[in-house]
């Protein structure tokens, strides 16, 4: 079977098996990564060719990659490699994001974290975005997200804050439910 074809075949697969609710992410690499969010702004192109990155530079690096998102709504999920609760919703934010990374910019912010392991579960869990590491929790004290693992904000086009999330989701159909009401 050509190669195409085998991405083809593998993209209709997650985009099926995102209709259910399972557990389990897709094996990925950046290079279907890219094939799959092909087209997108420059803006979202750049989170893209970052997939699976843990971004250092604190709270300054994250502040600057937000203005740059000015224009499009975001989606931020705080998570840590030991919260299974995160580790549980990761296949939910690895096939929505592909599903929706044209169109709405997607990061994460990996907290009380330890560096090895985080990077790791990124490897093994590849999302089409890079996370921020947050040691010293500067970027969750700006989310207002400090209680608690995982937390998902949504922010408008505006880079105003407009809901979180706090919990996991469970669902694909529950993020994309969200997403849908507070991105427009």
């Amino acid at each position: 079977m050509p190669i195409r074809a085998l991405l083809v075949s593998g993209l209709l697969a997650l985009v099926a098996a995102g209709c259910g609710s399972s557990p389990r992410t897709v094996a990925l690499t950046r290079a279907g990564i890219g094939k799959a969010l092909a087209g997108s702004p420059p803006a979202l192109s750049s989170l893209h060719e970052q997939a699976g990155d843990l971004i250092s530079g604190g709270l300054p690096a994250f502040r600057t990659r937000l203005a740059r998102l000015r224009g499009h709504p975001v989606v931020v999920n705080r998570w840590a490699a030991w919260c299974q609760p995160c580790r549980d919703e990761f296949a939910i934010l690895q096939r929505v994001s592909l599903k929706e990374g044209r169109r709405i910019a997607f990061l994460g912010v990996d907290a009380e974290d330890v560096r090895d392991s985080a990077l790791g579960f990124l490897r093994r869990n590849l999302v089409p975005y890079p996370s921020y590491e947050d040691s010293g929790s500067q970027i969750s004290r700006s989310l207002k997200a400090t209680l608690g693992m995982p937390i998902t904000n949504y922010y408008d086009a505006r880079g105003r804050l407009v809901f979180q999330h706090p919990g996991p989701y469970t669902s694909d159909k529950a993020l994309l439910a969200d997403i849908a009401r507070y991105t427009s």
